[in-house]
């Protein structure tokens, strides 16, 4: 699964081909959550509080990005990597 971004332990990925809603996993520490880049709410798993806060406040500022990627990972593309949170 390709890394597009890495900020504060946060890893940003996405799968080639994956399945609807348009979405991103974040994983930190041994936990992971996928979530809705449209919606930036949790589709499944969890992060803790500060984690989950920190990479919404990413996929906000990216969010476009985030749905260019999710074409390209559509299309079997490889994913552009997307700046971190500074």
């Amino acid at each position: 699964m390709p890394t597009v971004s890495v900020f504060y332990g946060i890893l940003i990925q996405m799968f080639w081909n994956d399945h609807a809603p348009p979405h991103f996993h974040a994983r930190y520490a041994g936990d992971e959550a996928l979530i809705d880049i449209r919606t930036l709410e949790v589709i499944r798993g969890h992060l803790p509080p500060r984690a989950r806060s920190l990479a919404m406040e990413w996929a906000d500022q990216h969010r476009a990005e985030l749905l260019e990627n999710w074409e390209l990972c559509s299309q079997k593309q490889h994913p552009k990597e997307i700046e971190p949170l500074k």
